[in-house]
């Protein structure tokens, strides 16, 4: 049950900074209507991915739910282990 919770808890932030750009782009223009429907797309897909999981675990359907959220938490904590490295690599003596 540990799993389920870490994934979802991973999704929810990955949500949670999509949310922030959505709202920032939408304070100084660059979402426009132009990109809505692409913006739309993303965020709707962010809350089946995490509102889905939490309705297959509470039907006892928790390895599905595992596999749903890990569709997205798995790329995203690589991805952030990978910025964090970049980050903290600081000069790597490369020219």
């Amino acid at each position: 049950m540990y799993l389920f919770w870490i994934l979802w808890g991973i999704d929810a932030f990955v949500a949670l900074i999509c949310l922030y750009f959505f709202f920032i782009g939408l304070g100084d223009g660059t979402v426009s209507s132009s990109n809505i429907v692409l913006w739309l797309v993303i965020l709707s897909g962010l809350a089946v991915v995490l509102l889905g999981g939490y309705w297959l675990s509470s039907h006892q359907h928790a390895v599905i739910a595992k596999l749903l959220l890990a569709i997205l938490a798995i790329p995203s904590l690589l991805y952030g282990l990978f910025m964090g490295l970049m980050i903290m690599g600081g000069n790597s003596g490369w020219k």
